[in-house]
This record gives C-alpha cells, sequence and structure tokens, in this order.
C-alpha cells in the first residue's frame, strides 16, 4: 500500500511540474487567442526586441550594384540630395550621401533666418551676412569632398525673420518705405554672394533659388512683406540683384511647389523677368515635384511639357512621394511601397525619356532627403531607404530596375 502511494504521489508531482512549465513560457495568450508576432514589411522598423546570447547578429543590407548618380549620369543629370547636421556628422549617412549622389542643397541652413545677423546689421545700418555654425559646417563638409551644391533660398516669405523688414531692424518699430527695402535687398544678395566667395565656396554652387513659392495655384500672387512694402516688382527686383552679383557659372531659379497647377503663371511670369535690352535674367524653373502616390502622373508630365516650352531649364529640386495623399497618409505595408516604387519608376523613367528626346533641359534631379529616418516628411514614409538605410522599392524606381520596384 505505501508502494502505491508513493507512485500515485510521484505521477501528481510530475504532472504539476509539467503544468508549471507551460505556465511560465512567456506568452501572454488566453484560450481564446493565439500569439502572433508580426513581420515588419519593407520600410517599416521593427520594434526592438531582446536577444538570445547565441543569435547572430542582423547583418547589413545589401549594397546595390548601381548608384543613382551613375544612372542619372548616363542622361547628363546630376543626382542631388539634401543634407543637414542630422546627416553630416553620422559616418554612415554621409558615406550614403557619397555613394549615391553628387549633388547636395542644404535642408533649412542657407535659407534668410540662417544667414541673417541682426545686431550686426543694427551696427552696419544695412543687412549683414553672417552664416550660422551649421551652414559654415556643411558648406565645409561639401568643398572637402568636391561636391556641387544647389543654393536654397535667398527671398522667400517664409523662415525669414521679421526685423529685416522694420526701421532699425526692430520689429517693434514701422516697416521700411519702399526705397529701404530695395537697399536692403540689394545688400542682402551682394552679401551673401560676397560671403560665399570669401569662404572660398562660390565655385561649388551651380544653381541657386533667387525666389521661392511666391505664386498661388489660382494665378495670383502670395501677399508677403517682400510684396507688401515694395510691391509686385519685388520678383523682378530679386532677380535683377541675383543677375548682378551671381557669377555667370550659377544659373538662377525661380522654385515653387504644386507646379503642375502653375505652369501658365510660372511661364508667364519668366517672360517678365528681362533687363532694359531684353536680356533674361532667369535660367531656369524648380520643381520642387512633392508628390503623393495617389498624384495623377499624367497631368504633371503635361505640366512640364508647358514649362520646357519657356525656353528655360527645369530642375526637380526637392522630389519626394508620399503613400496616400495629402492629409492621408497610408501605412508603409507592402503593397503600398510597391506601389510607391512603381510611381518613383514611372516618373523617373518619364523624365528621362523627355531628357533624352531633348524635350526638356534638365541637368539636376534632387530628391529631398534619402532615409525615412530623417525626411520631413516622414508620416508619409516618403523616402528611398527606409529608418534602417535598407532600399526600399522607391530606390529601385529611381534607378530604374523594374524588376525590383514592385512591379
Amino acid at each position: 500500500m505505501k508502494r502505491m502511494l508513493s507512485l500515485i504521489l510521484c505521477s501528481m508531482l510530475l504532472v504539476l511540474s509539467a503544468c508549471g512549465e507551460t505556465a511560465g513560457s512567456g506568452t501572454d495568450a488566453t484560450p481564446t487567442e493565439s500569439a502572433t508576432v508580426e513581420t515588419p514589411t519593407q520600410g517599416t522598423e521593427a520594434e526592438a526586441t531582446p536577444q538570445d546570447e547565441k543569435e547572430e547578429p542582423t547583418p547589413e543590407p545589401e549594397a546595390p550594384d548601381r548608384t543613382i548618380k551613375e544612372v542619372f549620369a548616363e542622361h547628363g543629370i546630376k543626382a542631388g540630395t539634401c543634407i543637414s547636421s542630422r546627416v553630416i556628422g553620422n559616418t554612415k549617412m554621409e558615406k550614403m550621401v557619397l555613394d549615391q549622389f553628387n549633388s547636395v542643397t542644404m535642408e533649412n541652413a542657407m535659407k534668410p533666418d540662417s544667414i541673417l545677423n541682426r545686431e550686426k546689421s543694427r551696427a552696419d545700418g544695412n543687412i549683414v551676412v553672417e552664416y550660422s555654425g551649421e551652414t559654415l559646417q556643411l558648406l565645409d563638409w561639401a568643398k572637402a569632398n568636391s561636391i556641387p551644391m544647389r543654393g536654397h533660398t535667398l527671398v522667400w516669405y517664409s523662415q525669414t525673420p521679421e526685423w529685416i523688414f522694420h526701421k532699425d531692424f526692430d520689429p517693434s518699430s514701422e516697416l521700411v518705405n519702399r526705397d529701404e527695402m530695395l537697399s536692403r535687398m540689394e545688400t542682402y544678395i551682394r552679401r551673401n554672394f560676397e560671403e560665399l566667395e570669401k569662404l572660398g565656396c562660390l565655385d561649388l554652387f551651380y544653381a541657386y533659388d533667387v525666389v521661392n513659392e511666391a505664386w498661388m495655384e489660382d494665378g495670383t500672387m502670395r501677399k508677403n512683406r517682400w510684396s507688401e512694402i515694395i510691391g509686385d516688382d519685388y520678383l523682378w527686383y530679386a532677380f535683377y540683384y541675383a543677375d548682378k552679383y551671381a557669377p555667370e557659372s550659377i544659373d538662377l531659379y525661380y522654385n515653387d511647389y504644386n507646379e503642375q497647377y502653375k505652369a501658365e503663371t510660372l511661364c508667364s511670369f519668366a517672360e517678365t523677368l528681362v533687363d532694359e535690352n531684353g536680356r533674361s535674367l532667369i535660367d531656369g524653373i524648380g520643381l520642387q515635384a512633392h508628390f503623393f502616390t495617389a498624384d495623377d502622373l499624367n497631368q504633371y508630365f503635361k505640366a512640364i511639357d508647358r514649362l520646357a516650352e519657356s525656353g528655360l531649364k527645369l530642375q526637380m529640386t526637392e522630389l519626394d512621394v508620399g503613400l496616400g495623399r495629402y492629409q492621408g497618409p497610408l501605412s508603409p505595408t507592402d503593397d503600398n511601397l510597391k506601389k510607391q516604387g512603381k510611381y518613383y519608376y514611372d516618373l523617373i523613367n518619364g523624365i528621362l525619356e523627355r531628357v533624352d528626346s531633348g524635350k526638356i533641359k534638365m541637368d539636376s534631379l534632387t530628391i529631398w532627403g534619402f532615409t525615412d529616418l530623417t525626411s520631413w516628411r516622414g508620416e508619409y514614409s516618403a523616402q528611398l531607404f527606409d529608418k534602417t538605410l535598407a532600399p526600399k522599392y522607391a530606390f529601385y524606381g529611381v534607378i530604374q530596375e523594374k524588376e525590383k520596384a514592385g512591379f
């Protein structure tokens, strides 16, 4: 009897032990739920999970066979991106810029509020250009790597300090008059190019956005301090002064977004930018090209074909393609990312065909970033590389590898 009781007790202990192991297995699943693990799709960032000590580290993404700058060079086009202090100083991202691109634009550091000094302007009596620390850092980097640059931007309604429009450079004072504001505009533009020359960086620049975003989609001029004080001809004076002080080696651009809705307006505007001898003061129109995957490419191509009829150069200056539509981002599922890859492919293919046939004159195409990690449109997953810096279908769309672009 004692032997039988002992055997029964041992069996019960074994059952209890097995049950304990199951309860402690680390899942939160209940009888009505099943625990699942989602596999991150291309372009998404997987959540960090504890790594088993024996697990091998995730390998680096395989480097693509071709680069953007190699593909674009076959069509006589520079491949550009934008840079900031967030990119320059990060060894991995710096290498990606140098590997993929042969042109850069400062994302923010050459906009007016980064290059104008209020206290020195007050002491001088006119606008003083003094570059910020970030501006100097990025110029030094571009110079050290001999990488050409686009200047962005001189005259703009946004990111421009209010004090430049007021007496004594004091925003609490009244606005200056037209003649004083024209004097300030001329000094500002002249001193900007003088500063670049003093720093030994002027030769880096091949294009400059003189005026940014001055026109509305309905064909009216955007109201701002420049137009309020000087009048609508502030646009002509901006190009007149830029033409006066920029070297011939720098092409002068008007830059805008939603260009597909402004083609007629911009062509008419460009015709007004001539000097007293009828010589054009503008070299090209910058197409910001901020797209969504829901946008109509056929409509866009019709617009740039019309812009090409102006005879001016066209440059894509800030290209990105967000998932979804304006104020309606889509999640980066594999299907959505494939649609994005196809969109990039069709867009770039249409541009290259027009360049090769001579239909449009384009010597530079700039993508506004390269990774979703630093993109200003991060919620739209608009870039070519995901947050881990791995190439997306979008990258392969840009380099025209159709079989890898989501088709």
